[in-house]
């Protein structure tokens, strides 16, 4: 029996749904919610339409089927069907975002109810491969890509973000300059490629950073890992800098790639890189500088240096406090100078000579948070912790090869302020903790803007790690 009553009105699981910055022309993460029929008897519901007809960016699916207008629907007593929503936002020229709103309209026995809709949508800059643009690989598979216009500038002309899809190529003997303020959104599994003589120049400030994450932005992802794939400095490519830059939820960072030819592969200041299901800064044979950045919260390593090649970390905080469902087994920090070839053969070792001063690299593992992994071959492997915070097991050397003149190290001390929850991104020091006053001064005067923009000389004493208290 279906009841005619003007009485029998619908339930919602929700009365609105709110969508974040969705990027126009793209589309939207679907959302849905029940409509439910409480009565004993069924109803029947005369129309369900979206409030701006065909013309509206909302897309509906009402119990599987798609459409933007539906008529008469009967709903069984104590059931309920399920309404799928979605939304495109079409390209405006702005560069700010622009809200958009709607409702879904239900009439059921002369009564209107409604859901409203509301979304954010944001023009933007794509980055997409055209058709052909297809690289086959050995196994089968292979990897689409788009070439970036040689000696390219984002940022120049306005303020729209970039988003990426699949590999975005900087070319030979091409650079690309992102300016401040500049975001970059990166789609599932995306990757900004440097190629060989390729170079990427990230010229953030402390006001504006430039920003790397992935394209769903919907406050749900906010500290979700793996969205994206990674910032990838292939082998050959060079003078690579990145300054006041954060980049976060992917699964490598950035990782530079084997260099040869021993010119400088990467540069960086002032870098936050976190939230890694791979690793936040992944070197391999390669030659990074960096000071007054911060690695954290990986899956795996927060920084890995294999393979060989040259390292040097002034003034930064490696911090693995990982909290996704997949337990960490790794340290926060590993050094390595061999690699068994794929193809099979002896173990290859090549020079390994890594440099932290004022660092802290520390974490929640029950394991030492520094993994040291050597082919001893004499001048192959040196490293040296210099007044640095870390934790370890057992017993550890803090210098192999480097000279020991000046060294200081504070072991399994916890440095941090505040850290019960790793995704509120305070990687602070205790103000009278271990990490406190306790830095070499030499170091400092060479690199002393912090994390922060403060200015460390001002300070009176100086701290380990990228944060001044």
């Amino acid at each position: 029996m279906i009841t005619t009553s003007s009485s029998a009105k619908l339930g919602f699981s929700s009365n609105a749904l709110s969508f974040d910055t969705a990027f126009t022309t793209i589309g939207s993460v679907t959302q849905y919610f029940q409509v439910y029929n409480n009565n004993s008897n069924a109803v029947t519901v005369s129309s369900i339409r979206l409030g701006g007809g065909n013309n509206s960016p909302f897309r509906l699916n009402v119990d599987g089927v798609a459409g933007k207008v539906f008529g008469s629907t009967t709903i069984h007593g104590k059931d309920s069907l399920f309404v799928f929503v979605a939304v495109t936002v079409n390209p405006n020229d702005q560069n700010s975002p622009l809200i958009i709103r709607d409702s879904i309209l239900f009439e059921t026995n002369g009564n209107q109810q409604k859901v409203m809709l509301e979304a954010w949508g944001q023009d933007a800059h794509y980055i997409k491969p055209k058709p052909g643009s297809f690289i086959p690989l050995s196994d089968g598979t292979g990897l689409y890509y788009s070439i970036i216009p040689c000696n390219t500038t984002w940022g120049l002309t306005d303020n729209k973000p970039y988003v990426i899809y699949d590999y975005a190529v900087v070319d030979s003997g091409c650079t690309l300059t992102i300016l401040p303020g500049v975001k970059v959104y990166m789609h599932i599994n995306s990757v900004l490629w440097v190629y060989n003589d390729g170079t990427l120049n990230i010229q953030g400030s402390a006001a504006e950073p430039v920003v790397f994450q992935g394209d769903n932005l919907l406050s749900s992802y906010q500290y979700n890992a793996g969205q994206w794939g990674k910032i990838w400095l292939s082998p050959g490519s060079k003078d690579n800098t990145m300054d006041w830059a954060v980049i976060k939820n992917g699964i490598i960072g950035v990782e530079a790639d084997t260099n040869v030819d021993r010119i400088p592969t990467l540069a960086m200041s002032h870098c936050l890189i976190e939230n890694m299901t791979g690793a936040a800064i992944y070197g391999l044979g390669s030659i990074i500088n960096a000071d007054n950045c911060v690695f954290a919260n990986c899956q795996q390593y927060c920084g890995a240096f294999i393979y060989g090649g040259t390292y040097q970390f002034n003034q930064c905080t490696f911090a693995d406090y990982w909290a996704g469902t997949n337990q960490r087994t790794s340290p926060a920090v590993l050094i390595n100078n061999n690699y068994e070839p794929a193809s099979g053969g002896p173990q290859i070792v090549r020079p390994l000579s890594a440099y932290f001063g004022n660092c802290i690299i520390y974490g929640n593992s029950q394991d030492s948070e520094i993994g040291l992994d050597s082919a001893i071959i004499a001048n192959y492997f040196h490293y040296k912790f210099d007044h640095c915070l870390l934790k370890v097991q057992g017993s550890y050397s803090s210098s192999r090869s480097f000279s020991s003149h000046n060294i200081k190290v504070v072991l399994n001390q916890n440095p941090f302020s505040s850290f019960s929850n790793p995704n509120t991104d305070v990687y602070t020091i205790l103000a009278k903790g271990p990490a406190a006053g306790t830095a070499d001064s030499s170091i400092v005067n060479m690199y002393p803007i912090d994390i922060k923009n403060m200015n460390r000389l001002s300070m009176g004493e100086y701290d380990i790690g990228a944060y001044e208290h």
